[in-house]
C-alpha cells in the first residue's frame, strides 16, 4: 500500500469516526427524548482505484423492532378500551351504592317491603301508613337517582367521544404531515429518522383511541387503517372523525342507524375521498377508548337503564294489575272466552296451546293502539311470543288480525257468540285435534284506590299517569320509568287507601287483605323479565320475584365491573411487557454509547496515528531528495 492510499484510508476513517460520534453524541442527548429511537451508522467499504479500500458513512438505521411496535400497539388500544370500560363500571357501582349501606336500592325495597309486613301487624295503624308511604317515597326517589346517576355517566362519556375524536384528529393530520415531508427523502436520511420517530409517536397516540393497522410503501409512506379496513391515514391524507352533540342525555336518548329517530351524538369518520361513515352503524372501531365509549353509551349503560326500568316497571305492575282466568269454552271446538273490556294501552292477554308437534307455546297479546307501532318485534323463538293488537278495534277486526298472525297454529278467533258481551274474545282449536288450548287469562290494571280487589296504583308514571306497559311509535312506556316513578298523588293524599280496598262495603277495620297482597307480590310472587335487562334469553328469560331480579342484576353489574378491573390490569401489565421488550432494542443504552465512544476514540487516534506516520514518512522522503 502506498502512502497516498494509506492517508486516504486514514482520512476516510476519520470522516467514518467524526460521523459516528455525531450519531452516539444525538443517542447520548436525546436518551430522554420520548420517542426517540436509537440510531446506528450506516457504513461501508469503497474500492476507489489505486487508492484501495476506503470508509464511506451512507446514512442512518433506527434500532427498531417493528413486530414488537404493532404488537404495542395493538395492545395500547386493548388498554385505552379497558381503562375507559372499568373507569365507568367502577363509578356504576359507586351509583348503585355499596350493598348493606343506606341509600341503595336493595335497602329501600327491603324498607319499603319491611313497612309493609309491618302495616299487617298494625292493620290501620295511620303512623304504619305514613311510614309506609314514606318508604315507598324512598323507593321512587331511589330509583329517580339511579336514572339520574346512570345518564350522567352517558352524558359523560358522550363529552368524551368529542374530545377522542379531537385527539385523534391531531394525531391523523399530524402523521399525514410527516408523510408529506418523509416524501423525497431515503430511509437513511437523518432528518428521516427523526421524522419517523415523531411519526411513530403520533401513530402510538392514535392507537389509544382506535385500532390501528399500518403498513409503509417503497417511498416511506405510512399507511393506516382499522382492523375493519377503513382507511384513516394514506400518503398525506388524512380522516376525520366528526362529533355532533346532543348535549346531556336522558333515558329515551337512545342511537338508532336512522339520523333522523336518533337521540344521541352523531359520530362519523369523514374519509380522504369524501365519503361519511357512521362509526356505531358500521362497527369502524373495534378497540381503543373510541369503541368503549360507543359500546357504553349505547349498550352497556343502556342495558343497566333498562334493567332499573324493568324493576320499576315490575314493581307498578305488580301491584296494579289484575288479571283474570278465561272463561272455559267446552266444545267442540275448545278453549277459552276473554274479556277485554277496560283494557288500556298495554294491557294483555295470555294463553298456552299444545301445537301439532306437541310442544307448548305461550303466547300474549299486547293491547296496542298507535298503528305506527305495529306489527311488534319479536326475537327469533321469543318466549312468550308477543303479537301487537288493537283491542279498541272490535271483536271482528282483532280475530282477523289474529287469525292473520297464527295462521298454520291450528287455533282460531272469533267473538264469542250471544249471549257473551260484545267485548269478548273467544280462542278454540280449529277441531282439527292438532292444537289444543291449554290455559288463557286477561291482565289489566286497576286505576282505582277503591276497586274492591287488593291491587293498588300505588306507583304511576310520573305522578299522574298510570304505568301499563304502553307500546307507541316512539317506544316502551317502560323506557326510563325508574326516572319518573312516583307514588300516586290519590294515594299521598290519602294513606289509609294503603289498608281500604273498598268503599262499598266498607274494608273492616284491622283488615290486612291489601298489605299481605302487596307483600307478597314484592317478595314472593314470579314474574318473568325482558332479555334486554341482559339477563336470560329470548327463549329462557329469567323469572323470580322482585329482590330476585334486583339482587341478580346488582351481581351481574358488580361481576361485570370485577371483571372489567381485572381486564384492566391485565391489560397494563401486557402493555408494560411489551413496553420494556420494546425499549431493550430501541431506546437509547447509555453504557452501549459509552462503550461505542471508547471505540471510535481509539479508531480516531489509530486514523490519526496513521496520518502522522505518513506525514513523517513523506518529510523523510522530502529530505533525502534534497
Amino acid at each position: 500500500m502506498g502512502l497516498s492510499s494509506s492517508l486516504a484510508t486514514a482520512m476516510s476513517g476519520l470522516r467514518a469516526n467524526q460521523a459516528a460520534l455525531s450519531i452516539v453524541s444525538s443517542n447520548v442527548a436525546n436518551s430522554q427524548t420520548p420517542g426517540y429511537v436509537a440510531q446506528t451508522p450506516n457504513q461501508i467499504a469503497v474500492t476507489t482505484g489505486n487508492f484501495g479500500a476506503t470508509a464511506m458513512t451512507t446514512g442512518v438505521s433506527r434500532d427498531i423492532d417493528n413486530y414488537v411496535l404493532n404488537q404495542l400497539r395493538t395492545e395500547t388500544g386493548g388498554a385505552g378500551y379497558a381503562d375507559q370500560m372499568a373507569n365507568i363500571l367502577k363509578q356504576l357501582q359507586n351509583v348503585y351504592g355499596t350493598p348493606g349501606n343506606s341509600g341503595t336500592l336493595e335497602s329501600s325495597l327491603n324498607k319499603f317491603t319491611t313497612s309493609l309486613q309491618a302495616l299487617s301487624t298494625s292493620a290501620g295503624s295511620s303512623s304504619a301508613q305514613r311510614v309506609a308511604l314514606g318508604a315507598a317515597q324512598g323507593l321512587a326517589q331511589q330509583l329517580n337517582v339511579t336514572t339520574k346517576g346512570i345518564q350522567s355517566l352517558r352524558s359523560n362519556v358522550e363529552q368524551d367521544l368529542g374530545t377522542s375524536a379531537r385527539a385523534a384528529n391531531a394525531a391523523m393530520n399530524q402523521i399525514a404531515d410527516i408523510n408529506t415531508k418523509l416524501q423525497g427523502l431515503a430511509p437513511t436520511d437523518p432528518s428521516a429518522a427523526t421524522l419517523m420517530d415523531q411519526r411513530d409517536q403520533a401513530i402510538n397516540s392514535l392507537s389509544k383511541y382506535v385500532d390501528v393497522r399500518v403498513t409503509t410503501d417503497g417511498s416511506n409512506q405510512a399507511n393506516i387503517y382499522t382492523t375493519t379496513g377503513i382507511q384513516l391515514v394514506g400518503a398525506g391524507l388524512a380522516s376525520q372523525f366528526s362529533f355532533t352533540s346532543v348535549g346531556a342525555l336522558s333515558a329515551t336518548s337512545l342511537y338508532n342507524v336512522d339520523p333522523a329517530k336518533s337521540g344521541v351524538g352523531a359520530f362519523n369518520i369523514k374519509l380522504p375521498n369524501g365519503s361519511s361513515i357512521d362509526v356505531a352503524g358500521n362497527n369502524v372501531v373495534s378497540s381503543g377508548q373510541i369503541a368503549a365509549d360507543l359500546k357504553l353509551r349505547d349498550q352497556t349503560l343502556v342495558q343497566a337503564q333498562n334493567q332499573v326500568d324493568q324493576l320499576a316497571a315490575t314493581m307498578s305492575s305488580a301491584l296494579s294489575d289484575k288479571t283474570t282466568a278465561g272463561s272455559p269454552v267446552s266444545g267442540p271446538p275448545a278453549g277459552f272466552d276473554i274479556d277485554l273490556a277496560g283494557a288500556q294501552p298495554g294491557n294483555t292477554v295470555n294463553f298456552t296451546y299444545t301445537d301439532s308437534t306437541n310442544t307448548q307455546r305461550q303466547i300474549t297479546l299486547v293491547n296496542v293502539t298507535d298503528p305506527a307501532a305495529l306489527p311488534l318485534q319479536n326475537a327469533t323463538n321469543a318466549n312468550p311470543m308477543q303479537i301487537g293488537v288493537n283491542f279498541s278495534g272490535g271483536m271482528g277486526a282483532i280475530a282477523s288480525a289474529l287469525n292473520t298472525a297464527l295462521s298454520g297454529s291450528h287455533l282460531t278467533f272469533s267473538a264469542a257468540p250471544l249471549p257473551a258481551i260484545a267485548t269478548t274474545l273467544r280462542i278454540t282449536d280449529d277441531n282439527s285435534g292438532l292444537a289444543k288450548v291449554n290455559s288463557a287469562s286477561s291482565t289489566k290494571t286497576i286505576s282505582s284506590l277503591t276497586s274492591g280487589g287488593p291491587q293498588l296504583p300505588l306507583f304511576t308514571d310520573g305522578g299522574q299517569a298510570l304505568y301499563t306497559g304502553a307500546i307507541t311509535a316512539s317506544g316502551s312506556q317502560m323506557t326510563g320509568l325508574a326516572g319518573r316513578i312516583a307514588v300516586n298523588t290519590q294515594l299521598t293524599a290519602d294513606p289509609t287507601r294503603l289498608s281500604i280496598y273498598s268503599t262499598s262495603p266498607v274494608t273492616p277495620a284491622g283488615d290486612t287483605t291489601r298489605s299481605d297482597y302487596l307483600y307478597s307480590q314484592l317478595t314472593t310472587a314470579v314474574y318473568s323479565y325482558s332479555p334486554q335487562t341482559g339477563l336470560g334469553s329470548a327463549s329462557q328469560p329469567f323469572t323470580g320475584s322482585v329482590s330476585n331480579f334486583l339482587q341478580q342484576f346488582l351481581s351481574v353489574q358488580a361481576n361485570a365491573s370485577t371483571q372489567a378491573t381485572q381486564l384492566q390490569q391485565g391489560q397494563s401489565v401486557v402493555v408494560s411487557t411489551l413496553q420494556a421488550k420494546f425499549n431493550s432494542t430501541s431506546k437509547v443504552n447509555l453504557d452501549s454509547e459509552m462503550s461505542n465512544l471508547i471505540q471510535l476514540q481509539n479508531a480516531y487516534a489509530a486514523n490519526a496515528r496513521i496520518m502522522s506516520v505518513v506525514q513523517s514518512m513523506m518529510d523523510t522522503l522530502l529530505q533525502a531528495k534534497q
